[in-house]
């Protein structure tokens, strides 16, 4: 009965000869997924020329809104084009849904400065706070 116990034991204290790579295929699998997600995660659809702004601010944040109005004065909302009143009831149901959710308005250069007072006074009717305008950055020299 002795001898049973002392090669229980000497197995018990072998060497391990393999490593369990599944919890490294695991987390490197997130890891791919989270940068897939990330990577596609921008703001994609109108085409604007951004006026420039010596200084920017990151608005990227998870559900962010944006509000495009290219250089003919239509307004786009995540690409999709919109009149005044559609957006108006759009962003009313998001902010059903998400009180305080972030928005951000892109105007191309040329479009007409109205057509931009008219989307940032509809927005703060409907008492949106957090509203970014999207620049870019000026050439240097």
């Amino acid at each position: 009965m002795a001898s049973v116990n002392n090669a229980h034991d000497d197995d018990a204290d072998a060497a391990v000869d393999s490593i369990n790579i599944t919890p490294l295929v695991d987390v490197l699998m997130v890891v791919l997924v989270m940068f897939i997600l990330t990577a596609t995660a921008q703001v994609s659809g109108i085409q604007v020329q951004l006026p420039k702004a010596s200084a920017s601010v990151s608005l990227a944040q998870p559900k962010t809104k944006a509000i495009s109005i290219n250089d003919a004065g239509q307004v786009f909302l995540d690409a999709y084009p919109v009149t005044l009143q559609e957006l108006e009831d759009r962003l009313r149901s998001e902010k059903a849904r998400n009180l305080d959710f972030p928005l951000i308005v892109r105007g191309d250069a040329g479009v007409q400065y109205q057509k931009v007072v008219e989307v940032l006074d509809l927005l703060r009717r409907l008492e949106l706070a957090q509203v970014g305008l999207v620049t870019g950055k000026p050439n240097q020299g």
